[in-house]
């Protein structure tokens, strides 16, 4: 164990590294489908490097920040943020609210107005301005897509943590209410009654979770979410209560489901689908925090230990997480969509393999002390 756990943590140092060599790096995809919806060049610049791709890492970079107190951890946030700030922040959508969630814990712990003051301002909007479907739910706009009256499962991650967040922050007891009915709505409409898995996403228009399809990665944006919801949020004990059977319920299908070396399915339920390592390591990482937090059977903990030596093996010496899908909109017919999404190295593969490695290590370490 001691030397499974040194590799991990030199794996950690390794993503981070990677992740810090690619924060601005450019995906060229992305800003091709933006130049075509015809967004003036200067607005596409503030987009550049903003999304939800440099949260999930930022929010990693955060996160080994205060597990040991590195300085140089704090460093890569402040200098982004001020650099992204005198840029000018972009248009507002659910996921380019991912970078606030980190920007909200550096500016509680650094006492810094700069950072909090766009803070409220984004909450705010979620709040009172964030385009709704039916029953208020938080429409899933992103920077290149309105997708009216749909509900995406990675909404939980991308933006409800951040609002929760502020409400803990704030004390503001309309932001924590919001999100808790954000997770129940989402909750009511994306799990599967039969296997507690999530769909891609529900159309209200539609009437349908399109192509019906157990997206491996949007399920562990689930999986990760909801312990840090109650993480962060003082619930009410029902709604703690509710939030905890769903996640188990998912929990439990997906560790029926895990692949023999430890890794998940880009499609859960198929295995003709191809492995693939952000979802591995989302899940990964989510099913260690429950465990920590006590709402996870202790032998969960061991189960999604087991995609660590699947997920050493995807990374190169560069730090680079291979097996990866690239991102990936509603597969709104057909399954098979899933599967033709290419898989190519981005900057989340690190940034989630960084979290889950750091759940990991912490969890190696815990097993350590019971075992002296």
């Amino acid at each position: 164990m001691q030397e499974k756990k040194a590799a991990v943590e030199a794996a950690i140092e390794k993503y981070l590294t990677s992740f810090e060599q690619v924060l601005y790096e450019d995906d060229k995809t992305f800003l091709i489908n933006m130049r075509k919806k015809n967004i003036p060049e200067e607005e596409i610049e503030k987009y550049r490097y903003w999304e939800w791709t440099q949260g999930v890492g930022l929010f990693g970079v955060w996160k080994l920040f205060r597990e040991t107190g590195d300085r140089r951890y704090l460093d890569i946030l402040t200098v982004y943020y001020e650099r992204q700030l005198k840029i000018g922040l972009p248009g507002k959508n659910v996921n380019t609210v991912a970078p606030l969630l980190p920007m909200a814990y550096v500016g509680e712990y650094l006492g810094e107005e700069r950072y909090l003051s766009v803070c409220r301002e984004w909450a705010a909007w979620i709040l009172d301005g964030f385009p709704r479907t039916a029953e208020g739910g938080l429409q899933h706009i992103t920077s290149d897509s309105v997708n009216e009256g749909e509900l995406w499962d990675d909404t939980l991650f991308m933006t409800v943590l951040f609002l929760a967040a502020m409400g803990r922050i704030d004390r503001n007891p309309a932001y924590q209410r919001e999100a808790e009915y954000q997770f129940l709505l989402h909750t009511k409409y994306l799990a599967d009654e039969k296997t507690g898995l999530w769909y891609h996403g529900w159309s209200f228009p539609r009437g349908d979770h399109f192509a019906g399809a157990f997206w491996g990665r949007g399920n562990c944006w689930v999986t990760a979410a909801i312990p840090e919801f109650l993480s962060m949020a003082d619930c009410a004990p029902s709604v703690r209560d509710f939030l905890v059977s769903a996640w188990r319920r998912q929990a439990e299908t997906l560790l029926r489901l895990q692949a023999e070396n430890g890794m998940w399915h880009t499609l859960l339920d198929d295995p003709s689908s191809y492995l693939e390592a952000s979802a591995t390591c989302g899940f990964g990482y989510g099913i260690l925090r429950g465990a920590a937090m006590g709402i996870a059977e202790p032998r969960w903990a061991q189960s999604a230990l087991r995609a660590v030596d699947a997920i050493l093996a995807c990374t190169g010496e560069d730090g680079v997480v291979g097996q990866v899908s690239y991102g990936t909109p509603m597969g709104r017919e057909t399954k098979d969509f899933y599967k033709e999404i290419p898989i190519c190295p981005m900057p989340y593969g690190q940034a989630m393999a960084m979290l889950f490695f750091m759940e990991a290590a912490k969890t190696m370490t815990a097993g350590d002390r019971q075992e002296a």
